[in-house]
């Protein structure tokens, strides 16, 4: 599976009074599939607008966006709303801060519910609930699966929600902020499964956050101040 994002001078401005700002600054970043890119930096430098666009929640100034996919590339930049809301139903997976799963829904009924949206490669009832109990398995839940959302920890739901973001089989992965919620050893758990699943199903990933303390875990590491994006590890080579 060629899955990859390549983002190549995408540039981001928005309304400030009669001026314009800058939230995306020439960014330029590559991610191959199977294969986690962390991004961290302070609040309002821009790593919020990079997800947006990567996500197609909002198309850029300029630059482009590439997203290899099992069926060719996409430059997600040029997308219209409608092209943009299919390709993040079929190849895309996103992660919230937050896991917003649907309080009557069990964890296998949160999967398969996303099922139904998908247009493209529709699946039968029975292989769709195969697949939700097989990735509720693979994130450590399969004893869980038949409860509901307040029946399950803080770390439980935002495994629901991965397990979710995955049943597209998705060629993307973004991902904000995903242990703002839980204790330092809960996230540091998050993280293992998100640089496992990745791995697993080769998947690109962009995974916006603030902590610090687990980024030996990602393959590589980006700072982003005042728009501007910059690799911090593994650490470019020079010539």
């Amino acid at each position: 599976m060629p899955n990859a994002l390549t983002i190549t001078d995408v540039t981001l401005t928005y309304p400030d009074g009669v001026d314009r700002l800058t939230a995306l600054n020439r960014v330029n970043l590559h991610v191959p599939g199977g294969a986690v890119a962390a991004i961290t930096g302070p609040s309002g430098s821009g790593k919020s607008s990079l997800l947006a666009v990567a996500a197609t929640l909002i198309r850029p100034d300029s630059g482009s966006i590439i997203l290899e996919t099992d069926c060719g590339p996409i430059n997600l930049a040029q997308l219209n709303r409608r092209a943009a809301a299919q390709v993040r139903r079929t190849s895309m997976g996103i992660v919230f801060q937050q896991p917003n799963l649907i309080p009557a829904l069990t964890a296998v009924e949160q999967l398969t519910v996303t099922d139904h949206l998908e247009i493209r490669k529709r699946r039968s009832r029975k292989d769709t609930h195969a697949r939700a109990l097989e990735l509720l398995d693979t994130v450590g839940l399969a004893a869980h699966s038949d409860k509901r959302p307040a029946q399950l920890s803080g770390g439980q739901r935002q495994r629901v929600n991965i397990a979710r973001a995955l049943m597209n089989e998705p060629a993307l992965m973004v991902i904000d902020e995903p242990t703002s919620a839980l204790d330092s050893e809960r996230g540091a758990a998050i993280l293992d499964l998100i640089t496992t699943v990745a791995r697993q199903h080769h998947t690109a990933t962009l995974l916006v956050t603030h902590d610090t303390t687990h980024l030996d875990r990602m393959d590589s590491v980006y700072r982003m101040v005042d728009g501007h994006l910059s690799q911090v590890h593994p650490v470019p080579l020079t010539a």
